[in-house]
């Protein structure tokens, strides 16, 4: 199978791409750097009909929730305008299958009698991120019943893992660690720490999408998570704990959100049932990687943004 991934240059895309090759697919990644704008429908059509792939997975797009608060008009240019131009040069070219990567962001506030989260819980977006990807969504499947174009769509919960970007919490608390053991102490500053996430291994998750290429019921939509909620302060305790120096926490006013989700926990059974995926990588060993790859990169020249 030869698959083109959008946004391959990301923190998801090169696992995504190396995974691809080690199952034998035929792996082509696209990026700012290397292809089209996703306001550039034009170059879309073009590197669609070269590549002329068997299979898309769109991971391009405006990632960072909290960004999206001052970004909105951005976030929703990137995220759904941008999936428009993707599906309209995949239904000109008659793509197989349009993996779209969405966010379990979408469900907003979820009560805890809801819980756990399954695809079929409302969804209440908070974020201008979240509402973002649920436009997105509506296009995807829009596409798939007026068009037929073969789509899915993978709702990840929150996914962490070496190569991650500091602009995110596990990553950032990582790098300020790595740096105090450089510095010989030091202190993490950091957001709300009540919320808690259900974090899956970008490897798993990796996993799942080419999982929903090829095993995926076209028109479905699949939650991706570990099952387990875990809150940012055991996050935080875990990753201090593993320092080799000692660490003092503290709260930045600045990295507080206007509106936070307080749960966030989720069901893969759908997945699951359909494909067979279950997650494999525990908490404890993704944070280790995480970890060990921050003291890997560190670089004085790399800022240190320790959001939530």
């Amino acid at each position: 199978m030869k698959a083109l991934v959008t946004g391959a240059a990301g923190f998801v895309g090169p696992h995504l791409l190396s995974h691809l090759s080690e199952a034998g697919d035929e792996a082509v990644g696209t990026d700012l750097g290397t292809g089209p704008d996703l306001m550039d429908p034009d170059g879309w059509h073009a590197l669609i009909g070269d590549e002329q792939p068997d299979a898309i997975y769109h991971l391009a797009g405006w990632s960072d929730v909290g960004g999206s608060w001052t970004n909105p008009r951005t976030a929703w240019r990137v995220n759904t305008e941008g999936v428009l131009t993707v599906l309209e040069a995949a239904r000109a070219h008659d793509v197989g299958r349009v993996v779209i990567i969405s966010s379990a962001d979408i469900y907003g506030i979820v009560q805890p009698e809801q819980l756990p989260i399954t695809e079929d819980t409302p969804l209440r977006p908070r974020s201008p991120y979240g509402a973002s990807k649920q436009g997105a969504e509506d296009l995807a499947r829009q596409y798939h019943r007026g068009w037929g174009l073969d789509i899915v769509i993978a709702r990840p919960f929150n996914h962490i893992g070496p190569g991650q970007s500091t602009q995110f919490v596990a990553p950032a608390f990582a790098a300020r660690i790595a740096q105090s053991e450089v510095d010989g102490g030091g202190t993490v500053l950091h957001g709300d720490l009540s919320p808690r996430r259900d974090f899956t291994d970008v490897r798993d998750v990796v996993r799942a999408y080419r999982l929903l290429a090829t095993n995926g019921v076209p028109g479905q939509t699949y939650n991706i998570c570990s099952g387990t909620d875990v809150a940012m302060s055991e996050l935080l305790d875990q990753l201090v704990a593993g320092a080799r120096v000692p660490i003092e926490t503290t709260v930045d006013p600045a990295l507080l959100r206007p509106v936070e989700l307080p749960v966030l926990r989720g069901s893969h059974q759908r997945l699951s049932t359909d494909t067979g995926w279950t997650p494999s990588i525990p908490l404890d060993q993704t944070l280790l990687d995480i970890l060990t790859d921050a003291r890997n990169r560190m670089s004085p020249q790399e800022p240190l943004n320790s959001g939530t």
